[in-house]
């Protein structure tokens, strides 16, 4: 397996002129914390502690694995000293808020920090993944003591965290949850149940798990409106804030997945004695409500996931494209053997590799700092944030899964039978990210949800408008001498994409099948399009 190189000059050029996070230190919420010249070093310092510390423990992750033993789980030697180094640099603080002794950056940098430690090691950046979507649930529906209590050790990774969802009768339909909250009486609850597909539900890396689980109080309504958020510790807090006693939080399993071998995907069971020990996050009944602001976060995140394990496949499949000779190339003199990149059909796997993985981090990205915006402006100009941001987390999941899945597909096939052969890595990468289109949501349920809430915002004014925003684009463009095809194709994508979401218009809500057969291909037609606006701001 090659070594992982960080592309920092990629990911720095987007940043700064693409999403244009420089402009959100100008921004009240961030202009005390944020400075934008900071970006670069402190991205750098990352990719180099990513590249020298967490790449190399990528091998051990899927080989050596995380093992259940008599209800613990052991995970390899070298993810245990990666993640206390990572706690050490306190890394994971940096976009969180400074009360709790965060950062103060933009999630957008976050994003960034993710995409270096994601491409590292996939399997190991779940749990810093699953620990920040509970920091940012916990931060925007917790009380203060609870946020005081738990938050700054969060911050850091030395307490993780993981979102209880699914049960076995309860996947994608969050509404059949059954897992039971009774009130003790002194405003804690006894949780007992079952929850499966936890990641890193149960580990020896960090000093204690913070679970958020849904459950249903006594007498609650049926489905989604019936749930209730609940903080569940794997260790009860003593009267100095530190991890104590043992709650009743038991891992009974861990799932044999075909990738991400270092992750322990946990089957977990809460109250199996006296019942688990937890506190309400925010109201009652608000859980589900409570647990997007988790989710919207995680689908960004998983999304990454697909840019940045295609960047991995791709550096492999380059190095080795330059480097294995087969074949003679057209104009190579006669009985040489040329390096398979000069050969026409590899270059274009490479090239169709590396122009999506561009797009990708531009998709991203983008939407990150619209992430970033909508919660630092104000009025008008707050919504429109949002709204944009809104849009672009069902492409961001599922576009960028989907492609994360071909493109590390085009790279194992660049490798040819060696391909095929784990100690080259080009397997690993196309295991380990076929997840993607599957948790957090499917692409499918992705791309209903774009058809069935996002493109109706406004009477479909949202999606209208940014599409007549990439016609203005494509105008611009065609003044521009060498990039005359570039908007003719843009402005016949953009027509195209506006059709289509016309007739979903039109006809959505009197043929729901219909519609919602069509969402699928349609999130592919509008990702794609958004993708080539973006790309036509990188030429």
């Amino acid at each position: 397996m090659t070594d992982y190189t960080p592309p920092l000059t990629d990911i720095n050029f987007v940043l700064e002129h693409i999403a244009e996070v420089s402009s959100l230190a100008e921004l009240d919420r961030f202009g005390q914390s944020f400075d934008a010249e900071m970006t670069q070093p402190v991205i750098e310092e990352v990719a180099r502690f990513m590249a020298d510390v967490v790449a190399p423990t990528n091998v051990d992750g899927d080989t050596i694995m995380s093992k259940w033993v008599d209800g613990e789980v052991v995970t390899p030697d070298s993810f245990k000293a990666a993640y206390a180094q990572y706690v050490a640099t306190e890394f994971g603080s940096i976009p969180f808020d400074p009360t709790y002794g965060g950062g103060g950056f933009p999630w957008a940098i976050g994003v960034a920090i993710q995409e270096l430690l994601t491409s590292s090691n996939m399997a190991f950046s779940l749990c810093p993944l699953l620990t920040q979507g509970a920091i940012d649930a916990i931060e925007h529906h917790a009380d203060d003591d609870m946020k005081a209590a738990y938050l700054p050790k969060m911050l850091t990774g030395q307490w993780s965290g993981t979102m209880n969802l699914s049960e076995p009768q309860a996947g994608s339909d969050v509404g059949a949850v059954t897992t039971k909250a009774e009130p003790v009486g002194d405003g804690s609850y006894r949780i007992s149940g079952q929850k499966i597909w936890i990641t890193f539900g149960e580990h020896d890396m960090a000093e204690n798990i913070v679970h958020l689980v849904l459950a249903r109080t006594p007498g609650a309504p049926p489905g989604t409106k019936g749930i209730t958020m609940f903080l569940v510790p794997k260790f009860l807090l003593d009267a100095q804030g530190n991890p104590g006693e043992r709650n009743d939080v038991q891992c009974v399993s861990i799932e044999h997945k075909l990738g991400i071998h270092g992750s322990p995907t946990c089957v977990l069971s809460f109250g199996d004695n006296d019942g688990a020990i937890g506190w309400p996050v925010g109201e009652e009944l608000t859980g589900m409500r409570n647990m997007f602001t988790m989710m919207n976060n995680a689908r960004l995140s998983v999304g990454l996931q697909g840019l940045a394990l295609a960047e991995r496949a791709y550096q492999g499949a380059l190095a080795y494209a330059q480097e294995r000779k087969q074949g003679t190339a057209v104009g190579a003199e006669r009985g040489t053997q040329s390096p398979i990149i000069d050969h026409p059909d590899v270059r274009r796997m490479l090239m169709t590799q590396r122009s999506w993985i561009d797009a990708m981090r531009c998709l991203i990205y983008t939407n990150a700092v619209m992430m970033d915006r909508s919660k630092a402006l104000d009025g008008d100009d707050a919504e429109h944030a949002r709204e944009v941001a809104d849009l672009l987390i069902p492409l961001s999941k599922s576009l960028c899964t989907d492609l994360g899945s071909e493109l590390t597909s085009l790279a194992l096939q660049i490798y040819g039978g060696m391909g095929y052969v784990e100690e080259t890595g080009a397997a690993q990468h196309y295991r380990d990210i076929r997840i993607g289109a599957i948790y957090e949501g499917t692409n499918g349920i992705q791309a209903a949800d774009l058809v069935g809430r996002k493109l109706p915002m406004r009477g479909g004014g949202v999606v209208l408008d940014y599409l007549a925003s990439l016609e203005v684009k494509a105008k611009e463009l065609a003044e521009v001498d060498h990039m005359q095809a570039f908007a003719d194709n843009l402005d016949a994508s953009v027509s195209a994409a506006r059709t289509a979401t016309s007739w979903l218009l039109e006809n959505g809500s009197s043929n729901i099948n219909a519609a919602l057969a069509a969402s699928s291909p349609y999130l592919r037609m509008l990702g794609t399009v958004v993708c080539g606006g973006l790309m036509a701001d990188l030429a």
